[in-house]
């Protein structure tokens, strides 16, 4: 899968999903929203609703699936429900399974790591971070726990919750342009 996209379900943690996509396109990323259903519009876990840049059908059409590099990411946001809905979507577990194979780079943030990178089949030996109390899933995988704001391991990123929304986009804007594009952006924000 070419490009870098983050995925919505309802019940997902908004501020972890809008930080994120507001780090990367700050940055010069041409990060898209996909609704995982056959519309574009995708309630939070706050009851706030979002129109996606595009609908799972649509992201299905226009995307340019095959090799990949570490620079194409899917993001998947935490919250609840919001988390255990991707995971169940099997389209796009499938997808995200080929795309790390591939040597993509997956990103999750909160529940998401837990419940949704847990799939994949082998993160034995891989640091990530997730919401406390999420940890088990992933130490029952043979992942590394590591609790600290936002963990990168080759092409993973995991960050722990919503207060690490923005260093979480940060981390994917960086793995993705660099030090210096990141450094821009945080000088702009003032950080």
């Amino acid at each position: 899968m070419k490009g870098t996209y983050i995925f919505l379900a309802d019940g997902f943690e908004i501020s972890e999903a809008l930080t994120t996509v507001n780090m990367l396109r700050r940055g010069g990323v041409n990060v898209k929203t996909v609704s995982i259903y056959d519309d574009r519009i995708v309630t939070s876990s706050n009851r706030i609703p979002v129109v996606a840049d595009m609908a799972f059908g649509e992201f299905r059409a226009s995307t340019s699936f095959g090799p990949c590099l570490a620079s194409d990411v899917m993001i998947f946001p935490g919250g609840m429900p919001g988390s255990a809905n991707l995971a169940a979507f099997r389209k796009l577990m499938d997808i995200m399974i080929s795309h790390y194979a591939e040597g993509g780079t997956v990103a999750a943030i909160c529940a998401a790591p837990s419940v949704v990178l847990t799939l994949l089949p082998d993160i034995k030996g891989k640091k990530m971070t997730c919401y406390d109390g999420f940890e088990d899933a992933i130490v029952a995988k043979g992942g590394e726990y590591v609790r600290e704001g936002v963990v990168t391991d080759g092409n993973m990123i995991t960050g722990r919750g919503p207060g690490w929304a923005q260093d979480f986009g940060l981390a994917i804007l960086s793995h993705i342009k660099g030090k210096e594009v990141t450094e821009k952006v945080k000088a702009d924000l003032m950080l």
